[in-house]
């Protein structure tokens, strides 16, 4: 049967209706009704003499001969996609597009705001809504089809494609009259007898997991759903918390905190950008990937700058991202 025989649109329904093995969340995918859906099923189903969904208890799964369709059509979409971006401009200066992006509140604190400098002279009518990290829906290729980016560190292992945004590592914050704190430095032993404010969310962080591996296990007596409130924990506490370095130098002059190197070696924190294979080719998109490139990279130089001015105590510059 030739291609003129077919609604290629249905391949869209087909990919989505696969994907999502629902045919409710397939319509809201694609903005179409139940029914509409549900039409578009029974189509394919008569096309390919196959059921293509079974219902096994109040779930539905592929048949074999959808498991060997799925990964054939979203391959066959995304070319389809690459060859009608291949004529598409996209002009900065004069475009309205409204991107969506998925970060932690430590990226949006250090990251947003030399973005949004950098947009706001680059493309004034560009509108970005940041969203932040729901745990649960990070692993899923279907959140990440509906987001432009999002920024997670590596650990996170998401599906589609990555690139590497900059680089980080891990600090203590403790409050500057704290008696532990000799020649501004903290032993394992006072991490392990101290009381932790600590981050939770839904994974351990590098600095949690170092810890464990050295055979420290926190006594957490404040958690908090992220790393922004921690800094302004600890003044006027015996509180000790691990946090990422550039979001600390971000707070340390208004928020009554020491920055004190680990006593480890360094615990890297590396966030990178993901988006979904069916974006890669598009030219708005890339523009966006670009400028986050960018700024990354200047992140480096700024934490470069930061250790200069702190003298014998700086730590040793972080590496750019690359």
């Amino acid at each position: 049967m030739g291609l003129g025989a077919i609604d290629l649109n249905l391949l869209v329904a087909l990919e989505a209706l696969l994907e999502e093995k629902n045919v409710t969340h397939a319509g809201v995918r694609l903005s179409t009704s139940q029914s509409a859906m549900s039409g578009s099923l029974a189509r394919l189903r008569r096309h390919f003499n196959d059921e293509l969904l079974v219902r096994v208890g109040r779930e539905y799964e592929l048949t074999p001969l959808a498991e060997r369709l799925l990964p054939v059509v979203q391959s066959s979409l995304h070319k389809a996609e690459e060859a009608l971006s291949l004529t598409r401009h996209f002009d900065p200066t004069r475009s309205r597009q409204r991107f969506s992006v998925v970060m932690s509140d430590y990226v949006m604190t250090v990251l947003v705001e030399p973005l949004l400098r950098v947009i706001a002279e680059e493309a004034p009518g560009v509108r970005i809504d940041f969203h932040p990290i729901v745990v649960g829906q990070l692993e899923t290729e279907t959140h990440l089809r509906c987001q432009d980016l999002m920024i997670v560190p590596l650990g996170y292992q998401l599906p589609g494609v990555s690139e590497t945004v900059m680089h980080d590592r891990f600090v203590c914050l403790v409050d500057p009259d704290n008696p532990r704190l000799v020649n501004g430095r903290l032993t394992l032993r006072d991490l392990a007898e101290m009381p932790h404010a600590a981050c939770a969310i839904g994974k351990l962080t590098p600095a949690d997991r170092q810890l464990e591996t050295l055979g420290i296990t926190p006594k957490v007596q404040v958690s908090t759903p992220g790393f922004n409130v921690l800094p302004f924990l600890v003044g006027g506490t015996d509180l000790v918390t691990l946090v990422p370095e550039r979001l600390a130098r971000r707070y340390e002059s208004f928020a009554r905190c020491a920055v004190v190197p680990t006593p480890f070696p360094d615990v890297p924190l590396v966030e990178a950008m993901y988006w979904h294979h069916n974006r890669h080719s598009d030219p708005a998109h890339r523009w966006l990937r670009e400028t986050v490139r960018r700024i990354g990279a200047s992140l480096g130089e700024e934490i470069a700058a930061a250790d200069d001015s702190h003298g014998e105590h700086a730590f040793p510059e972080l590496p750019v991202a690359s």
